[in-house]
């Protein structure tokens, strides 16, 4: 049974930084894209950040880019994103999501989902 568990949320003040952690049970877990998603209240699930099953490429969405970093360790089978000077608007439910094939930035092409950690940023 494939499991992704996401840690590593919290309430944060604007400026501040977290890092977002998505354990997962896969069995190839180095044979896996994996991607980090947000969905605000109301608004669809979006894009933030995705890297290729070697760790050797990433790709963000403009509005993270220069702040947020995606990393992995497959020895650990986990999956990280660090989220630096933080803003009101990241305030989201935060997900990881993991993918065979090249990097891809849609939702609905990731075939395995974790439950999420909630991020909030006050002003």
């Amino acid at each position: 049974q494939v499991q992704l568990v996401e840690s590593g949320g919290g309430l944060v003040q604007a400026g501040d930084s977290l890092r977002l952690s998505c354990a997962a049970s896969l069995r190839t877990f180095s044979s896996y894209v994996m991607g980090w998603f947000r969905q605000a209240p109301g608004k669809e699930r979006e894009f933030v950040a995705a890297i290729t099953w070697r760790g050797d490429s990433t790709f963000y969405a403009d509005s993270v880019k220069g702040r947020f970093t995606i990393t992995r360790d497959n020895a650990k089978n986990t999956v990280y994103l660090q989220m630096n000077s933080l803003k009101p608007e990241n305030t989201a439910l935060y997900y990881c999501a993991a993918r065979v094939g090249t990097l891809v930035v849609v939702p609905n092409r990731y075939a395995y989902w974790g439950q999420g950690t909630q991020v909030t940023v006050s002003s």
